[in-house]
């Protein structure tokens, strides 16, 4: 087995690596090779459908309950403020630039060097199966949301998001909807009662002033919030319809399918939601995951931002090295040392949970 250090190393250079790699959604296929060629050095076995790829630790036991680590390898496009190449690794001053170095490089090869740490430990508590997955910034059909039927059930997963390795044991889900207020088209000359957009103001105030019942202990009050507001084409004639787009982040009192009936049975108007996978994400306290981290001086918080915990049905937990704040940001970048301690953290935490 390697020692951590050596694994360490090895993951920044697998980091940068993947940096000088365009890898944005649904075009991963040559950052997949990068991570295929790291488990093939380690004489490890692995899958792959799409650019998904996934192991499982060697000793696999169909009896033990199993844990899935998992984040991304996909990113956004750089915006226009970067003043460094996005696609060149950068070590400056202790931090690594690049594009994804944050978002979620460091988190992904921190866990994928964890994975390899235990990869061949024996009489472990729990399998373990690491997926490097694809489309997650994109919430596409075809990232991790699409490898999960071939997995076996999970009892519970670590997924690796920027949260400068404290416990995110809640995120937000997202429920988009399209929502269209009817009325009757007319000349804007004549008296008309049943203009739409008066008509959709009513359902305006609705989504600014309703306040749900539950209230997340970690997340809040779920948050509603009407982005996108549409109707006509001319100064003189009153439209038929008033389009609204309503983003509503979903705490983990609720389900995404709760938040649509509450919606539809409040409001006079057509109600679609783009989609309905996207559904918060929590786990206990009590859990052994957490529990490992706050043995170590960790944290638990409540993450309002959306990861590909949202797909998933376990219990799960958002931890990795690097901060939020720096995701999709111009020059993004990583210390080198919270990769350093993210890698010995993941350890001591599945030591402490892994034990027999």
């Amino acid at each position: 087995m390697k020692n951590i250090e050596t694994l360490t190393q090895e993951a920044i250079a697998l980091l940068k690596s993947l940096i000088e790699t365009p890898s944005f959604s649904s075009e991963e296929d040559q950052t997949a090779l990068l991570i295929e060629n790291w488990f093939t050095q380690n004489n490890i076995p692995f899958e792959r459908e799409n650019n998904n790829i996934w192991a499982y630790n060697q000793h696999f036991d169909k009896s033990k309950p199993t844990l899935l680590l998992n984040s991304h390898h996909d990113t956004v496009k750089p915006n226009q403020g970067y003043t460094n190449d996005p696609f060149k690794a950068i070590e400056k001053d202790g931090k690594l630039f690049g594009l994804g170095s944050n978002d979620a490089g460091g988190c992904l090869v921190s866990l994928i060097a964890t994975f390899t740490h235990f990869y061949a430990t024996e009489n472990l508590s729990h399998n373990i199966v690491i997926v490097a997955s694809a489309e997650e910034e994109s919430s596409g059909k075809i990232g991790l949301n699409s490898v999960l039927k071939h997995l076996p059930e999970l009892e519970c997963a670590i997924v690796g998001e920027p949260t400068l390795m404290q416990l995110a044991v809640a995120e937000k889900g997202l429920l988009v909807l399209d929502v269209v207020v009817k009325g009757t088209a007319s000349h804007a000359a004549h008296n008309n009662p049943d203009n739409p957009i008066y008509n959709a103001m009513p359902v305006i105030d609705w989504f600014k002033t309703y306040q749900f019942e539950k209230i997340s202990e970690v997340l809040g009050p779920v948050k509603m919030t009407v982005t996108q507001v549409t109707a006509g084409k001319q100064h003189n004639v009153v439209p038929a319809e008033c389009h609204l787009v309503v983003d509503i982040r979903v705490t983990d009192c609720y389900n995404n399918t709760e938040i649509l009936e509450t919606v539809k049975s409040n409001i006079n108007a057509e109600v679609t939601p783009r989609s309905m996978h996207l559904n918060a994400s929590s786990i206990p306290v009590s859990h052994g995951l957490v529990q490992a981290g706050i043995a170590l001086g960790r944290t638990t918080y409540g993450s309002p931002t959306l990861s590909d915990q949202s797909v998933l049905s376990c219990q799960s937990l958002k931890l990795g090295p690097g901060e939020s704040l720096r995701s999709h940001s111009a020059d993004e970048f990583i210390f080198v040392n919270e990769i350093e301690e993210g890698i010995q953290l993941y350890i001591k935490i599945l030591e402490d949970f892994l034990k027999n």
